[in-house]
């Protein structure tokens, strides 16, 4: 069994920052892509920001230029960085990672972190 364990969200004003970081632990063969998605009121999830095992991000246009991904492959941890916050960037963040597990190699599954609560407002 794959464990996501995010952190540091939190609340921050407008024009602040905030960095997530997410952990993926259990029997491990590679993870593969990761990203951070947030939830919208519709309770929809929305891709942010993901990047591949090899380094190659991808960014939602409204993240552009403000946030950005990285990851540490020997820790199986992603990161989000966010800067210049907006009150439109308040949302559930979760990370996902498709991981290549050792008891079935050939088949990679998504697993899904707990969820941190970003809230920006003055």
């Amino acid at each position: 069994q794959v464990q996501l364990v995010e952190s540091g969200g939190g609340l921050v004003e407008p024009g602040g920052s905030l960095r997530l970081s997410c952990a993926a632990s259990g029997r491990i063969f590679r993870v593969d892509d990761m990203g951070w998605y947030r939830q919208t009121p519709r309770n929809q999830r929305i891709m942010v920001a993901s990047i591949t095992n090899t380094g190659s991000t991808n960014y939602a246009d409204s993240v552009k230029g403000r946030f950005t991904v990285s990851r540490d492959n020997a820790k199986n941890t992603i990161y989000l960085q966010m800067n210049n916050l907006k009150p439109e960037d308040t949302a559930v963040y979760y990370c996902k990672a498709v991981v290549r597990e050792f008891s079935n190699i050939l088949i990679p599954r998504d697993y899904w972190g707990q969820g941190t609560q970003v809230s920006v407002s003055a």
